[in-house]
């Protein structure tokens, strides 16, 4: 008697009707891409359970995986018997005398197969009994067990589970579609990009690096952050910027007042770019309503108006103590806060607009020939390829 399966429970997925065989078949391939270090460990998938045949794995690293996979709402280490009453018991049995310190419990049946003669509330009461009186020490609590057994009596066979481990929950990545992330070194943008990820997107990302007023280390530490989200979903390509000389320019000949609503203007217009080119529907941000200059209502009015792509902004309502919460719940907040400064802060004037008129803001960008800077800025940009344990890897595009 072992527990040689791990049963995932599908959570919001099974909200999904028709649709739902594919939510499922890619909430599978994200498993296996988690696993394929793994060769012997196969994924069956059914209507409303997968199940991880550990064929003699160890169950432990592939649960901690397993936690950081969106689509998954709980997952339990399994026993698998046939459809017969005494093979239950005997796991049953198993189940409650291979865990320390169990006093109390309580039996959870559920049967899917209607061919099994007993009925869910009889077999809970069958074995409840059994369990009474086939072991010493232990007593039934309905309401505060300290184990709780699952029976699950389904077509192909019988499960047994006596831990339920939470998982993330959402949709799997890769079922919504994919967003350009405006990826920064601060806490906001990757909190941005994990909860998107959560909704099923796939992300890529776009950084603005303005050397050498942006140093090397704080481009690594944007590298660092991407990783630390590959760890709930896929490798992410992130697109390097040269930001210097149109950042440049806008300083020198913008009123300062606006210089940041322009420059913001101009990284939106570079995101579209980058999105045509890769079939990239949406952007996304972590600006969350009247943090900072920027992120006032006026503000995203103005910055906007120059791209027709819907911008998402899973942060708009939160506080920073929320953002915060969950940047350190993702690992992604020591990293955040590295002293090294972005772009955004670099060139912050020192009385930013925070209700930026939009008539004004074209009025100065149209006193100016950007092209040139526009130019050289596409046609620099460096692509990077971030996965979860390899180094980074560097392609490079021509936007032009």
């Amino acid at each position: 008697m072992e527990y040689a399966h791990i049963l995932i429970r599908y959570g919001e997925l099974t909200l999904k009707g028709k649709n739902r065989k594919q939510f499922t078949i890619q909430l599978q391939e994200n498993i296996k891409e988690k696993i394929q270090d793994m060769p012997t460990v196969k994924i069956k998938r059914q209507r409303d359970r997968m199940y991880i045949i550990l064929n003699g794995a160890d169950p432990d690293p592939i649960i901690e995986r397993c936690k950081h996979i969106f689509g998954i709402q709980s997952l339990s280490p399994a026993i698998r018997v046939v459809n017969d009453e005494e093979k239950i018991k005997e796991a049953a049995l198993y189940a409650l005398t291979s865990e320390p310190d169990v006093q109390t419990f309580k039996v959870t049946a559920k049967r899917t197969n209607k061919d099994f003669p007993i009925k869910s509330q009889d077999l809970n009461q069958v074995l409840g009994g059994y369990l009474l009186t086939h072991s010493d020490g232990y007593s039934v609590d309905v309401h505060e067990p300290d184990m709780e057994i699952r029976v699950e009596v389904r077509q192909d066979a019988t499960y047994i589970t006596s831990k339920n481990i939470q998982g993330l929950g959402g949709l799997p990545v890769g079922t919504s579609g994919k967003t350009l992330l405006l990826l920064s070194g601060g806490i906001d943008s990757p909190v941005a990009g994990y909860l998107t990820m959560k909704r099923g997107v796939k992300i890529e990302a776009v950084h603005f690096h303005s050397p050498p007023f942006t140093s090397e280390r704080a481009k690594q530490k944007v590298f660092d952050l991407a990783r630390s989200l590959t760890g709930f979903g896929h490798s992410i390509r992130i697109h390097v910027v040269p930001f210097t000389k149109l950042q440049q320019k806008i300083s020198k000949e913008i009123p300062h007042g606006y210089s940041m609503t322009v420059m913001r203007r101009m990284m939106m217009r570079i995101s579209e770019k980058i999105a045509e080119k890769e079939g990239i529907l949406s952007f996304t941000t972590g600006e969350s309503l009247g943090q900072v200059a920027s992120q006032t209502m006026e503000s995203m009015h103005a910055i906007n108006d120059v791209t027709s792509y819907p911008v998402l902004r899973p942060l708009i309502a939160m506080d920073k103590e929320d953002i915060i919460s969950i940047s350190q719940s993702i690992d992604t907040y020591d990293i955040s806060i590295r002293p090294y400064e972005d772009c955004c802060t670099v060139f912050v004037p020192d009385a930013p607009k925070t209700k930026p008129r939009l008539e004004k803001v074209k009025y100065f960008e149209d006193m100016i020939d950007f092209q040139e800077e526009m130019e050289e800025t596409l046609a620099g940009i460096e692509v990077v390829r971030i996965s979860q344990h390899s180094r980074q890897d560097k392609e490079f595009d021509d936007l032009l």
